[in-house]
């Protein structure tokens, strides 16, 4: 089930919604057992044999849980087992295909490639299972007697598909303590809107634009291929697809934690407008945040961080950590490819040591931010590309290093007919809506007669929204979130 579908939006949230509140509070177990079972029913919808995956994953973290508590003898090596465990489960669907077929391509064995089909959101499950095991065993939160509470927890319909990652010693006291308010519902609702308006009316738009550039035989078959394609629609696309991730992504985010907040939960963000950042490093502080601090508490800081003697332990450290950054989006060299570009550009950041200075004046900021990206820009072909030689021939594209013609007339032609939505995109992928509501909100202070327009505003700014996004839900604009492949 998608959470832009007509089937969620007019029957399965609203009626989970009237369940879940027509029981009082004080039943707090009967909530919670709502909330589970819409959630293997969200679950089970899609992904129907998959859910005794989900089911079995669920049980073995609770018991596993049980045994690496403090106090518990041999707890280090039950930890052990269990995060091995959740590696294996998640190597068996989602890498074994692709790492029989580069040993079978290495030595010239004959191994049969198992033809494995990836359960929906097994990498965000899967790491939150595994946060699960840390943190109790750190102690950083209770362990969980009861198997429905862990159950909750990995398999919570908001964030299990698709994310963000939720550590769980950020909700674990609202499993089973959180407390429901009328304004957390109402401005959780506020926020699923949003969401729901950068998914449909800003990342759909800008996906059918990057599919015509990416996927280019539809309209260039003359051009694709060993000849590429037009080198303005390749600009085109890949600022299209760097728009659609962003927008699908923060507005699924967005989504998540609007309907977590409404039920009690409170998310922590996962995007801070990351296309604005001054550098690479500050770019990945903004971008996927959940994933962001998962490997940097889970994985970096174990091996050390950047507390070592040496530049080489620091260096490897980092390397170990964009390696498995690059391979938790997909089995595939254009993921690996990826990750060590991003590793090679933190590391130069890194080593180089501060640049704050530099961005003390406009030009070093905005010099900054071209630098920045760039890089994501072409970082996000990469990642977009179906394979490394593709890849090298969409960058080939780019910089007309093909035979595809810059005086392109399809290229102008889409480019006019998307201009409004790359400004529209351009304008809310930075703070300035938020310059400007903030500005409206000190207006309203200062000169009284404007608050009655402000209050206005603020009223119907979200109904607008919902009924914009909803014309395009009955048109049938429907695009798959880009992150459920992952």
């Amino acid at each position: 089930m998608n959470f832009t579908s007509p089937a969620f939006l007019f029957a399965f949230l609203p009626l989970c919604t009237v369940l879940y509140y027509v029981v009082p509070p004080s039943a707090r177990a009967v909530r919670n057992a709502i909330l589970l079972a819409a959630s293997f029913l969200f679950y089970g919808i899609g992904e129907p044999s998959f859910v005794i995956v989900l089911a079995l994953s669920v049980v073995i973290n609770w018991v596993f849980g049980l045994f690496v508590a403090p106090g518990k003898r041999h707890r280090k090596s039950v930890l052990a087992f269990g995060l091995a465990g959740n590696v294996l489960l998640l190597f068996r669907f989602k890498y074994a295909a692709f790492a029989i077929s580069q040993l079978n391509a290495a030595i010239g064995s004959q191994l049969v490639v198992p033809n494995i089909v990836l359960p929906l959101g097994i990498s965000f499950f899967t790491f939150q299972s595994m946060s699960y095991l840390v943190d109790v065993y750190r102690g950083n939160a209770a362990v969980r007697r009861n198997p429905f509470e862990v159950a909750l927890y990995v398999a919570f319909f908001p964030q299990l598909v698709a994310g963000p990652i939720v550590r769980y010693e950020t909700v674990a006291s609202e499993i089973s303590g959180r407390r429901e308010t009328l304004l957390d519902f109402s401005e959780g609702l506020n926020r699923f809107v949003e969401g729901l308006a950068k998914k449909v009316l800003l990342a759909n738009p800008m996906g059918t634009l990057a599919d015509a550039a990416f996927d280019g035989t539809n309209l260039y078959p003359t051009y694709f291929g060993a000849h590429g394609v037009p080198p303005v629609l390749a600009w085109l696309g890949a600022i299209a697809y760097t728009f659609q991730i962003y927008f699908d992504f923060s507005g699924y985010s967005d989504m998540a934690i609007g309907l977590g907040r409404m039920f009690g939960f409170h998310f922590l963000e996962n995007f801070r407008h990351p296309y604005v950042s001054f550098s690479v490093s500050e770019f990945w502080r903004r971008w996927h945040i959940s994933m962001g601090t998962w490997f940097r508490d889970y994985v970096y800081f174990p091996l050390g961080g950047s507390r070592v003697k040496t530049k080489f332990r620091l260096t490897a450290n980092l390397f170990t950590v964009w390696i498995l950054t690059g391979l938790w989006h997909g089995a595939n060299w254009t993921f690996v490819v990826w990750g060590i570009m991003y590793f090679a550009l933190i590391a130069l950041e890194k080593c180089v040591g501060s640049t704050q200075r530099l961005y003390l004046t406009a030009i070093g900021r905005t010099a900054g931010i071209f630098y920045t990206m760039f890089f994501v820009l072409i970082g996000w072909v990469v990642f977009r590309s179906p394979s490394l030689s593709s890849a090298k021939v969409y960058l080939a594209s780019m910089f007309g290093l093909t035979e595809g013609n810059w005086n392109d007339p399809r290229s102008a032609f889409l480019l006019r007919e998307n201009l409004s939505v790359f400004m529209l995109a351009s304008v809310f992928a930075t703070p300035l809506p938020l310059f400007l509501r903030a500005f409206l909100v000190r207006r309203a202070n200062l000169q009284p007669t404007w608050r009655p327009i402000i209050s206005v505003l603020k009223e119907i700014w979200h109904p607008i929204l919902f009924v914009c996004s909803l014309s395009c839900v009955a048109k049938g604009m429907h695009n798959p979130f880009i992150y459920f492949n992952f």
